[in-house]
């Protein structure tokens, strides 16, 4: 068997299939549940890469990406061909292309620093010339390309994939993940962002959160006051689970399928049922102890609605500020994408009571793990990966910087209002009118749901889906300090442990990074020092 492997690189976690490159078959499905980036979100990333060295960000990737190809089942010799998509900062590090050009918004800024853009078209390079992928010696990669230097690979997949080019209407297409990447078509011309709303919609950042894999709560309904789960299966299917008392946890109703977290998806829709309930009054969890009880002693919290709040309220500031760009009301848009993990194992419907979905479509479609799926598709056609290389130089597009935008600023201030400090809606909509910003209302028609996958990754393939729940990879540096292990107890993720000799392990799949670097403040500066680390290889 000739044996090739389609890759995702994505900001919460990687995803990866075996192919079989004579039927173009998939054989067996990995996934992780981080990214091996210290920190949650892309900010955090780029941070990384840009103060510590592009170099260690790309060992971090290629040590990652080598651990799933060997727990795919692949000898190094056997592997004939690799392929990857996502955005243009993970496969910009994966491929070792500067990323300063995607680091800074401004134009003064980039001249001023003499950055460059970086081309970042379709490619088919040789492994063995990548650092870290020697090994692979027999083995060619393929990338496919950006439409412009910030609007990538994951995104052109989101626009092919959906059929978005040939609809006649006003739609927009969402990938409901960390990054957020958006496409408003009016009119044949495309207007793109990337919202940045955060790891919370992939279950990050929230405190039983996890990312879509099995036995996580996926979804959740109310049932007379009490509170019925929804939890993935070992093949990711959506089962209807125990009902709890969400005051107490207390089980009414078992069932033998037990959770370990709940995804992003849940929480969108414990937060949804919880308004409808009058459980939840933003920003406040109206129980005893404040807190949502699920199965399993899987809980709630109002920081979690905190942190789920930001990242619906960016979604929605992101369709605004396209809107705005594009001349029209949020009201024009009639037809909505969803993809990705969230975009598909949430409820639409949820998802359009609470405002991530523009509130006057006619119908939403839900399409799955498009990145994942032009990743293969370049896998086993190269005429395939040209294709999409003629494709994107024909898209007429507008990038909307979200970080430099005034409507989205504005927008998103007041989202930051009405999600955290109890801001009435109707004021809401005073605000963004007074500001000229498009109009937005509350979710009341019907909606129709074309949900065409069931799961994000519809074929596992038959040897199935396994998890690589900790990628394996390690930064390590030695250190000359006092036995205080100070860097240990305020790391709140457990990411770090020092040896008998001094050396400090860090798993960077653990680490918040930037978002947090509580280990740097509370070492002496000359001695624990990440300008030090290295990665450990495999």
């Amino acid at each position: 068997m000739r044996l090739g492997v389609a890759v995702d690189i994505g900001t919460s976690g990687i995803r990866a299939q075996k192919v079989d490159l004579d039927t173009g078959e998939i054989k067996k499905t990995v996934i992780t549940l981080r990214n091996p980036l210290p920190g949650a979100n892309i900010m955090d990333h780029l941070d990384f890469a840009i103060t510590y060295g592009q170099d260690l960000a790309h060992g971090l990737h290629v040590n990652a990406v080598r651990k799933i190809i060997e727990k795919l089942g692949i000898e190094p010799e056997e592997l004939e061909r690799l392929s990857i998509c996502g955005n243009p900062i993970q496969l910009s590090i994966f491929q070792g292309i500067p990323i300063d050009d995607l680091a800074y918004a401004g134009e003064r800024k980039k001249e001023k620093l003499h950055i460059k853009e970086q081309k970042r078209d379709a490619a088919i390079l040789n492994c063995s010339d990548i650092p870290g992928l020697e090994i692979y010696k027999n083995a060619t990669l393929r990338v496919p390309p950006a439409i412009k230097h910030e609007i990538g690979a994951d995104a052109l997949a989101l626009i092919i994939k959906s059929g978005f080019l040939e609809t006649t209407d006003i739609a927009i297409a969402t990938d409901y993940g960390t990054n957020a990447e958006m496409a408003l078509i009016v009119n044949g011309t495309i207007y793109t962002g990337s919202a940045a709303a955060g790891p919370a919609l992939e279950g990050q950042q929230i405190a039983h959160g996890k990312l879509a894999s099995p036995f996580v709560i996926s979804d959740v309904e109310f049932e007379n006051g009490n509170l019925r789960n929804y939890v993935l299966d070992e093949e990711m299917n959506t089962i209807k689970a125990k009902l709890v008392d969400p005051k107490t946890g207390e089980v009414l109703e078992d069932h033998p399928l037990k959770s370990k977290g709940i995804t992003g998806t849940g929480v969108i829709a414990v937060v949804d049922v919880g308004m409808k309930a009058g459980v939840i009054q933003l920003p406040k969890i109206n129980t005893p102890d404040n807190v949502l009880h699920l199965q399993d002693k899987v809980k709630f919290f109002e920081h979690d609605l905190s942190e789920a709040g930001l990242a619906m309220g960016a979604l929605r500031a992101g369709h605004l500020a396209l809107c705005k760009a594009a001349g029209i009301e949020v009201s024009d848009i009639r037809k909505a994408y969803m993809s990705g993990a969230a975009g598909t194992y949430m409820d639409a419907i949820k998802a359009h009571h609470v405002g991530m979905v523009p509130f006057n479509v006619d119908e939403v479609i839900q399409i799955g793990n498009t990145s994942l799926s032009v990743a293969k598709e370049i896998l086993v056609s190269e005429e395939r990966l040209w294709e999409l290389q003629d494709i994107a130089r024909k898209i007429l597009s507008n990038h909307v910087m979200f970080a430099t935008d005034q409507a989205f600023k504005d927008a998103y201030i007041q989202e930051i209002s009405y999600w955290t400090e109890g801001m009435p809606f109707k004021m809401l909509q005073k605000i963004l009118k007074k500001k000229s910003l498009p109009v937005i209302e509350e979710a009341s028609k019907t909606i129709k749901v074309d949900r065409r996958v069931q799961r994000d990754i519809p074929v596992l393939g038959e040897e199935g889906l396994e998890v690589l729940e900790q990628v394996g990879t390690y930064l390590t540096m030695k250190v000359d300090c006092p036995e205080c292990k100070k860097c240990i107890k305020v790391c709140p993720t457990g990411a770090i442990s020092i040896d008998d000799e001094g050396v400090v392990m860090i798993s960077s799949a653990l680490c918040d990074g930037s978002n947090c670097k509580r280990c740097i403040r509370a070492c002496p500066s000359d001695k624990f020092q990440w300008k030090n680390l290295k990665v450990m290889e495999v």
